[in-house]
């Protein structure tokens, strides 16, 4: 997607041929940095770190780590340790331990010697797989803005809310949540997004509002709490938000707060679709609640990072001194909460014969 014209990616093999550059995410919106990873633990810092995040990006981050592993020490022994360092950085992405897995499957029939070059050739491979992945979400789900454009009067905006950063900031390409949208802005549609600002991170207000603002889409940033009130004022058309793992009944793990949009938009007879490639369902896990849960430092709510009039970045406290907090990153939506799934195959119910129509292999003994 374009930053101010120009088009970017947020991971790429650097021109040394070896190592990795990134989007530094930390430093957005105030400052577009790059940042180089050129050994397996910058790539496991730069996850834990979120320097970059979202499900697919780290899965694809990870995966760059296993290969500067591999140009380090090719061994056996080398190769699990990478994959177990990598896998510990963040717990609830299904995509990290996806894109581990298959690393592992590659590499480990090999011989150490053809193991450097395999790995790369993998990393950009799964790199590929989720820029076509998230592009054809977007073909997909185009349509569902299509629809509700031509049921409006000619002109008017179709207003979408979206939660946290499920943009291409948060992918290689496109994003899932944003794919849609994007689609639908470059095809003419007057396409009009809340951005949820998405505490204690936030996501929304620093990453989706700078990359919609910069691929000049139109959009609002809204406190977390102003969806419902949105949905109750029929100024919100339709949800779309992303998912970090997709259980094989249906139920969403997203990034906190995503549930009480979602309760908000059930309550008001809005569509809430889940927009994610096939490497964020988790096949071998049935109920939510068994979705580990992420629980980062209390920092990112009692502190908050910003730009003074002098240009500078700091990051000050916000927070009555000495009280804790407490800061699960994720929470689980139930299926029965989502309207649709929009995939890499097309639109499909949130329901466990909903996914394995659109990913028949699944099904049991096929």
């Amino acid at each position: 997607m374009n930053i101010d014209g120009k088009p970017y990616r947020t991971i790429w093999l650097a021109h040394d041929g070896r190592s990795v550059e990134i989007i530094d995410q930390t430093r957005l919106p105030h400052a577009f940095e790059i940042a180089t990873l050129a050994t397996t633990e910058d790539a496991a810092r730069a996850i834990l770190t979120m320097q970059v995040r979202g499900a697919p990006l780290i899965g694809a981050t990870a995966a760059y780590g296993v290969a500067l592993a591999m140009a380090a020490d090719p061994s056996d022994v080398n190769l699990a340790a990478a994959i177990d360092h990598l896998g510990r950085q963040r717990p609830t992405a299904v995509n990290l331990k996806w894109a581990l897995e298959e690393m592992r499957r590659t590499l480990k029939p090999l011989a150490p010697s053809e193991r450097m070059s395999a790995a790369y050739a993998k990393a950009a491979d799964i790199v590929e797989d989720d820029m076509t992945s998230c592009r054809r979400i977007g073909v997909h789900g185009v349509g569902l803005i299509e629809r509700i454009a031509t049921h409006k009067r000619p002109g008017a905006r179709v207003n979408i809310l979206t939660h946290c950063n499920a943009g291409w900031l948060a992918c290689v390409d496109w994003g899932t949540a944003t794919s849609p949208i994007y689609h639908a802005f470059d095809a003419g549609l007057p396409v009009h997004v809340w951005v949820d600002e998405t505490r204690p991170r936030n996501q929304g207000a620093s990453l989706t509002a700078f990359e919609l603002g910069r691929h000049g889409v139109p959009h609002t940033i809204v406190a977390d709490n102003a969806g419902g009130h949105l949905m109750q004022h029929g100024l919100v058309d339709m949800c779309i938000v992303g998912s970090d793992r997709v259980t094989a009944i249906g139920d969403v793990a997203n990034k906190i707060g995503t549930y009480l949009k979602a309760l908000a938009a059930f309550d008001n007879r809005v569509p809430f679709y889940v927009a994610m490639p096939h490497s964020t369902i988790d096949w071998n896990l049935e109920r939510g609640a068994d979705i580990p849960i992420e629980e980062r430092s209390p920092d990112e709510v009692l502190k908050m990072t910003g730009r003074l009039p002098d240009g500078s970045i700091v990051t000050t406290d916000i927070a009555a001194p000495g009280s804790p907090a407490l800061n699960p990153a994720f929470d689980v939506t139930p299926a029965r909460y989502v309207t649709g799934f929009i995939t890499e195959r097309g639109i499909c119910q949130a329901t466990r014969d909903g996914l394995l129509e659109l990913y028949p292999e699944r099904a049991a003994g096929s």
